[in-house]
């Protein structure tokens, strides 16, 4: 695995943690009847697709986000802002696009475990 793709991962773990963070504790009280998540073996809630979606649509998000302050502060450099200096350009650059490759493995890594459960026997 490479280290883009490690780092989007670590990224989307972190977030994950966050979220669970921001929840209230298990065990807590009575979950209210809207609340009706399956417990998995462990002892916890197990996690749904919404879950899943908000972080895959927090990592595009932060990917979208680095590739547009590249584009500004590029834009900003050709423009002559004195603020925008040529290293912080390249190094912006740089980062939206290993964020972008690292978001495109990741898309295929998807892609390609969905085929392999749609080729599954049954």
């Amino acid at each position: 695995m490479t280290d883009a793709v490690r780092s989007i991962l670590s990224q989307i773990r972190a977030h994950e943690l966050r979220m669970q963070s921001m929840q209230p504790a298990a065990g807590a009280g009575i979950a209210p009847a809207g609340d009706a998540r399956p417990s998995n073996a462990i002892g916890g809630t197990a996690p749904t697709a919404t879950d899943f979606q908000k972080t895959l649509n927090s990592a595009i998000d932060s990917v979208s986000k680095a590739q547009n302050d590249a584009g500004a502060l590029q834009q900003a450099f050709e423009l002559g802002d004195p603020k925008a200096d040529l290293a912080r350009v390249m190094v912006a650059m740089q980062q939206s696009q290993v964020a972008f490759k690292a978001a495109v493995e990741v898309r295929n890594r998807l892609v390609q475990a969905y085929q392999d459960v749609m080729n599954m026997p049954i």
